[in-house]
């Protein structure tokens, strides 16, 4: 999303979803002033209006799946809201959009961008943190940008799968953890062929963290 959008969104979309969806947000002053890899749970598409309320008004990209809606005004409708926010786009049954689309994370990343991705990669069938996936990680290592976790909650009551419309009320919280930055690891790393052992269990070290940060701060209580 580019700036201009993003402040377009900051000034009339912001206030809605405040009155109308987000009950408590903590954590804000532990946004990094630099760009960022925003790594969030995954409950419910409202998931998408919480991390943008995060990110305006920086210029930020969402990773979006195109291997489903793909027919009719669902598809013309998906594709219109990816192409005026900057959607990365990847099929995720396809190994070289997998491939693609974390080269396409790296150049946001290297402009200063902000990049928001949901490690486990689809929504949450019970509303429980699902084990997560490499790719956050993976987009780490190549470019050193710190890994914001976040962890929202009430977004599944609100809009589970299988539900068409969301309910309206002020009960979603946003708790924002301490970036990580993971310097020991990252440099290990960067000595290291991708297709080494060692670096694949660099990957997966970082990944558990990573998702258990994002348990906790899940987990974590919003006093009211």
């Amino acid at each position: 999303m580019n700036r201009a959008l993003s402040w377009f969104c900051k000034i009339t979309l912001k206030p809605i979803i405040t009155a109308c969806l987000i009950k408590k947000i903590k954590g804000l002053e532990n946004i990094p002033k630099t760009n960022f890899i925003l790594a969030a749970n995954h409950q419910s598409h409202l998931d998408q209006l919480a991390t943008g309320f995060i990110c305006v008004p920086r210029r930020f990209h969402m990773i979006g799946q195109i291997d489903r809606y793909n027919k009719g005004l669902t598809k013309f409708f998906r594709n219109f809201l990816y192409f005026i926010a900057g959607v990365i786009k990847v099929d995720r049954q396809n190994p070289e959009s997998r491939k693609k689309v974390v080269e396409e994370a790296i150049k946001v990343l290297k402009k200063g961008d902000v990049l928001i991705i949901y490690p486990e990669g689809t929504r949450t069938r019970n509303g429980e943190v699902q084990r997560g996936k490499e790719g956050a990680v993976k987009i780490f290592l190549k470019t050193g940008v710190p890994i914001l976790p976040v962890g929202i909650k009430g977004a599944f009551d609100l809009l589970p799968p299988g539900k068409a419309f969301p309910e309206l009320k002020k009960i979603i919280t946003i708790n924002i953890g301490m970036p990580l930055y993971f310097k020991d690891e990252l440099a290990m790393a960067q000595k290291l062929s991708c297709d080494s052992e060692e670096y694949k269990n660099i990957l997966k070290k970082i990944t558990k963290k990573v998702m258990e940060e994002i348990t906790n701060l899940v987990g974590k209580k919003n006093d009211n």
